[in-house]
């Protein structure tokens, strides 16, 4: 499903590159099945336009709390879209796995924000028996044993943002204050309220997910585009071209 372009006629509204067509998609969570219709949305959206070159920026959040993590992270890992770039960004879930295998204890943490069901796609339950350290450790013994190595390089690539033209993108947000090029990491997998009901001006629009709202939200400085993949079917796209903008989604026939 998709919209028709906002026309900006401002001329100093946020362009990004001529000759561009950028699409940013918001937080998978584990519902390959919607980021395979949305993959087919944007293919399509591409052959329908003129750019000459075409990028496609997924803004992390890909593993935990929907069925399919191993799924998502297999597409993404081996079978990225033709004809365009491909930017990954690091969503702050996708940072829990990393440090989960780096120190078992961030595990309870993360267990309690989904991750069982990441650790289910890749076939692994939840350990029993023994202390909570010590079912903590198993569960990371068997993760580090059942992750691919091409899906622990995927992680390890994982960037924390990108730029185009005018706009900045990353999962969570930027620290208000603070030169986007000084931002820290943390903040950038992390940060909502002091970033989301700021009025200031950033230097770029930040496109960014983290925060699930019922649509994407517009606003002068930001444009948030995580839906809620895993509890509401839909999960949403910008597209960038030019000075114009518009959405894209994929979703079950339930959305």
């Amino acid at each position: 499903m998709f919209g028709l372009f906002r026309r900006k006629d401002d001329p100093n509204a946020p362009r990004v590159p001529d000759g561009s067509v950028v699409y940013a998609i918001g937080d998978v969570h584990g519902r390959l099945d919607l980021l395979l219709k949305l993959q087919q949305e944007i293919a399509e959206d591409m052959a329908r336009r003129k750019a000459s070159r075409r990028v496609v920026v997924y803004l992390g959040d890909y593993i935990d709390r929907g069925p399919d993590s191993r799924g998502v992270i297999e597409q993404l890992s081996t079978r990225p879209m033709a004809d365009c770039e491909s930017v990954h960004l690091m969503g702050n879930h996708d940072r829990w796995l990393l440090a989960f295998l780096d120190d078992w204890s961030q595990g309870q943490a993360w267990l309690t924000n989904g991750a069982r069901a990441t650790l289910a796609s890749y076939g692994i339950r939840d350990a029993s028996g023994g202390t909570l350290r010590e079912q903590l450790q198993a569960l990371r013994n068997r993760l580090d044993k059942a992750l691919p190595a091409h899906h622990r390089a995927f992680f390890q690539s994982l960037r924390y943002s990108h730029v185009e033209g005018d706009y900045f993108f990353t999962h969570a947000g930027v620290r208000p204050g603070v030169p986007l090029e000084d931002q820290d990491p943390m903040d950038l997998l992390w940060i909502r309220e002091d970033f989301l009901y700021s009025e200031e001006d950033f230097g770029k629009v930040v496109v960014h997910g983290h925060t699930p709202t019922h649509s994407p939200e517009e606003y002068h400085n930001r444009i948030a585009i995580d839906t809620g993949a895993f509890m509401t079917s839909r999960l949403t796209a910008v597209a960038l071209e030019g000075a114009r903008r518009r959405f894209l989604y994929g979703q079950d026939g339930l959305a």
